[in-house]
């Protein structure tokens, strides 16, 4: 049996989340009182294996309700119900501009101001955001590349198909993938951005690419980094992973990262995983 715990910030993306689950064939069931998880948990069992995907939106709307979270997370621990939780947040301008758009009042808000009530319900989470299995910020995604980090994520076991793995390139300048389980820094590379020829163009050009692997450093560094995602690709594997998010940063995202994202996909899938490439920042 899948468990899924949906949780976060208000103004998110919980409801499309949901949605997402569904679509997936998730028995989905939004704001279940937490006190209710652990019997919820036994009747979904006793299905004989009818509701066997299940999917739940826990959040501060439970009110009191909600402070037993854990208690009952600790239930489910002790029965053998494994679970996993998706956490969902994003940056406070845009829950705020979210919040103004939609007309909707935020469950802590009451009369206060709305910025108030996101640092309050941020601290009540806080605790929760720390045991998640997966963290989305959704500030600056839009509804369907939250729906494809969903599917990717949670819509494998029942298809049967291999662990996902991803291969960011991105530039440190735009910040770290948040979803990140292994970052590299390739800044030390020798930089084509100083090349006047090779300035204007990206790391898909053979013309880049070409300069950032004619380095002996560039060799020695693929040949350590294929040998340790060798090592860790089956480990994870073995511990249950669905997918694997490999950053590949830069300073801008544009160049090296990009071409050293590509050869490791290219890597990756050679060893008879499926793996796919996305650059981030290479606009």
């Amino acid at each position: 049996m899948r468990f899924v715990i949906i949780t976060g910030i208000s103004g998110a993306g919980k409801t499309e989340a949901m949605k997402a689950f569904e679509d997936l064939g998730y028995f989905c069931v939004d704001n279940l009182p937490p006190v209710l998880l652990p019997k919820f948990a036994e009747l979904c069992a006793q299905s004989e294996g009818r509701i066997n995907r299940i999917a739940l939106v826990v959040d501060i709307r439970g009110g009191g309700f909600f402070d037993s979270l854990f208690s009952s997370l600790r239930l489910l621990e002790e029965e053998g119900y494994r679970y996993e939780i998706l956490y969902l947040e994003a940056e406070d301008d845009v829950i705020i501009r979210r919040f103004k758009e939609s007309r909707r009042p935020h469950p802590l808000a009451g009369e206060g101001r709305i910025a108030d009530a996101i640092q309050a319900e941020k601290s009540r989470l806080e605790k929760l955001k720390g045991k998640a299995s997966l963290i989305i910020d959704t500030s600056n995604i839009t509804v369907r590349q939250l729906r494809e980090k969903i599917i990717n994520r949670f819509g494998q076991a029942h298809e049967g198909l291999k662990m996902v793995i991803t291969i960011v390139s991105f530039g440190f300048s735009h910040g770290i993938p948040l979803d990140a389980d292994l970052v590299f820094d390739v800044r030390f590379l020798p930089n084509p951005f100083y090349v006047d020829s090779l300035r204007e163009l990206d790391g898909n050009s053979q013309e880049v690419a070409d300069y950032v692997l004619k380095w002996p450093v560039t060799t020695k560094f693929l040949s350590k980094l294929y040998s340790l995602i060798d090592f860790l690709i089956p480990q994870y594997i073995n511990e249950g992973k669905l997918q694997l998010v490999i950053g590949i940063g830069c300073t801008g995202g544009r160049h090296r990262s990009v071409t050293i994202a590509n050869k490791l996909r290219d890597f990756i899938k050679a060893k008879g995983y499926k793996a796919l490439v996305e650059h981030r920042d290479i606009s």
